[in-house]
């Protein structure tokens, strides 16, 4: 039996959707991205509708979890959400948009790919995609709303497994397969001896990176 405490933890994660649950909201969905921050790869963004309270054990910011409980964890959310909905743009995408833009982009085409479309939207952070549907932001949300944690799990999971695919179609000279596409001092250190990969995002101008060709 899950101990108590845990399950008040996640009925308290729940109380942003129950808020608009009881205003007549039916289809409540939480968003949130992986990989705004990365140098490398895509960013991804996630869109998970409860219609109802679920008990999922362990349930958090996925930046708080071991790949492992990420990763076991993904496979419960998809078996127990009413919907969810998955948005990826690639590095090339990013270059062009920005971003910003690009999360947004990917935050829209999550919601696209669900089968009905949600009443309202709660956002992690404090800027959101534009959309006639309802839309909350929510700051620290991937700690603070039981939707969004799990969207952040489902992004997170879906892009390191993106990164890892990376990995398999050539050398890994930049250390994708540990670090994500994140700037990680080996990883800094990879670009500024071999310049740019075409995975990389060559609108991040780093300042020791200014002088990088590309290839």
């Amino acid at each position: 039996m899950n101990n108590q405490s845990e399950f008040l933890r996640i009925q308290k994660l729940f109380e942003p959707e129950k808020d608009f649950w009881d205003k007549g909201f039916r289809l409540v969905c939480g968003i949130d991205e992986a990989g705004r921050g990365a140098l490398a790869g895509p960013v991804v963004a996630s869109a998970v509708v409860f219609e109802s309270e679920t008990f999922i054990e362990g349930i958090d910011d996925s930046k708080k979890l071991s790949a492992k409980k990420r990763e076991k964890l993904c496979e419960e959310i998809k078996q127990k959400a009413k919907y969810f909905g998955i948005g990826i743009v690639w590095q090339a995408r990013i270059d062009e948009i920005n971003i910003l833009q690009a999360t947004f982009e990917a935050m829209q085409k999550a919601v696209s790919e669900l089968p009905e479309k949600p009443d309202f939207l709660l956002v992690d952070g404090n800027q959101k995609p534009k959309t006639e549907i309802p839309t909350k932001t929510i700051i620290k949300g991937d700690s603070l709303c039981f939707s969004i944690a799990c969207a952040s799990i489902l992004a997170k999971v879906t892009r390191d497994k993106l990164m890892e695919n990376l990995v398999l179609r050539e050398q890994d000279f930049y250390g994708f397969r540990q670090n994500k596409g994140y700037g990680t001092k080996f990883h800094r250190e990879k670009i500024t001896e071999l310049g740019y990969s075409e995975f990389h995002r060559k609108s991040f101008k780093l300042k020791e990176l200014t002088q990088l060709k590309l290839f």
